[in-house]
């Protein structure tokens, strides 16, 4: 590849000249006739040469630049539904990141984790080789079954839907039940992936606020009323971003303006596991007739071992079953999906989760503190998780802040992110367990007084 582009470069090969056969350049470089083969078709797929059926390569006309650019806080990005994901993803490691969706790797129980990938490669090779199961993996389903009995759904083991992520099973859910131009509630602020997402299904967003009990009822009943939404989609347990619980009042009454409204339910009880007492979920209420509940392992397990699971009705089930094996060919990987069963039923997934729990109190209890001695307040004092949802005194500009951050090596999370209406400019989201070295007063003093209102 190096050879092909230098060459490129320096104009001894232009556009539209035919490169060498592969035997001649495998010859010429002393490789392998397939080692030329495998340059060749990185270097198309790039865009920097073609593929003439039974001519061989030319040089395109349209040469793509060969170097990949780095990767890195970009800094002239717009402050959209996707800013914080694509900032923290891209991050490089020695970035703090205290605006991420996700717990440091060494909060993860790293032994489990490694224990189960020896257990897998030495024990079915079916596993390392074939496909899932149209549903997923059986083992997987039944704790998932015996997990969310522990909130109070009862729900059969056949009818949970093991996907490829939580973002997967929300985007089948929309594929079935949403149709371009539908209108679909969220809450004010929200997910910012939900807003993503359901601007690629091109339907419409209406929102709501949501205060520290769940969402504004009065608006709520008004929204329902005056747009006729399809679908709301929530987060139960602790609400993201906000860290708010539902109230058992609000719950009852959005499932009966539900019912009254003929509005459907997507449940993101992701953070159930994170509370430290059940909270309400409108799945448990409901009995899954009109709620479906979504959910993942990524937060309390691995990040990188990607599983999502829906529980809903049997005849929903079946046809987003289906609607899977069209765009997947079955579940998630079997490999993935056995690492995952082997680290939740190895009996330190409890203990585990206990840990994480109390490191999480301490880290909130210490944020707090910290913010608040720059007068940053949080919205509600979560009862468990790891976010923490603030206002920046003075009207101060949380992307201003944000920007201002990535300069110095640190990814924040501004509310406009979070907000349909773009509402939330003066609030920040904090994930406390990546804040260890942020929060020192120091560096938020400096960052908070470039973004000192003008």
């Amino acid at each position: 590849m190096d050879h092909i582009t230098r060459r490129i470069r320096s104009r001894t090969y232009s556009a539209g000249t035919k490169l060498p056969s592969v035997r001649v350049l495998a010859r010429r470089l002393g490789v392998s006739p397939s080692t030329v083969v495998e340059a060749y078709d990185v270097l198309a797929a790039e865009g920097v040469i073609f593929a003439r059926r039974g001519s061989g390569f030319f040089v395109s006309d349209r040469v793509q630049p060969f170097v990949v650019s780095q990767t890195g806080p970009q800094l002239e990005r717009e402050i959209d539904p996707l800013w914080v994901a694509r900032q923290s993803i891209d991050a490089e490691d020695s970035m703090e990141k205290p605006g991420c969706g996700w717990m440091p790797s060494d909060w993860m129980p790293l032994e489990s984790l490694r224990r189960a990938m020896r257990n897998v490669a030495r024990g079915n090779s079916n596993v390392l080789t074939d496909y899932s199961n149209a549903k997923g993996h059986a083992g997987l389903r039944q704790h998932v079954a015996r997990m969310l009995g522990d909130q109070n759904i009862d729900v059969d083991p056949n009818t949970v839907l093991l996907t490829n992520s939580g973002s997967q099973a929300l985007d089948l859910i929309c594929r079935l039940l949403l149709k371009p131009g539908d209108t679909v509630l969220v809450d004010d602020p929200c997910y910012f992936n939900f807003q993503a997402l359901l601007r690629a299904h091109q339907v419409a967003l209406v929102s709501v606020p949501y205060t520290p009990n769940g969402p504004d009822l009065t608006i709520f009943e008004s929204v329902l009323r005056k747009e006729r939404p399809r679908l709301y989609l929530t987060n139960s347990a602790l609400h993201n971003p906000t860290g708010a619980t539902l109230s058992a009042a609000t719950a009852h009454r959005v499932l009966s303006l539900a019912e009254t409204h003929d509005l459907l339910i997507v449940e993101d009880a992701i953070f159930a596991e994170f509370e430290p007492d059940l909270s309400p979920r409108l799945a448990a209420l409901d009995g899954l007739d009109r709620v479906l509940t979504i959910g993942s392992f990524s937060k309390t397990l691995s990040a990188s071992l990607r599983c999502g699971y829906i529980a809903a009705r049997p005849s929903w089930i079946a046809a987003l079953t289906d609607l899977q094996v069209a765009i997947s060919f079955g579940g998630p990987s079997p490999m993935v999906s056995e690492l995952l069963h082997a680290a939740l039923t190895d009996g330190s997934y409890r203990k585990h989760m206990d840990t994480l729990r109390a490191k999480l109190d301490r880290a909130r209890a210490r944020s707090i503190d910290e913010l608040g001695t720059l007068n940053i307040k949080p919205f509600v004092y979560p009862k468990g998780g790891f976010y923490l949802w603030c206002e920046l005194p003075d009207g101060r500009d949380s992307a201003m802040l944000a920007r201002e951050a990535l300069k110095q090596g640190v990814v924040l999370a501004p509310g406009n992110v979070f907000s349909p209406t773009r509402s939330k400019n003066s609030f920040m989201r904090f994930n406390v367990s990546q804040m260890t070295g942020v929060t020192h007063k120091r560096l938020l003093r400096e960052l908070m007084s470039a973004a000192e209102p003008q």
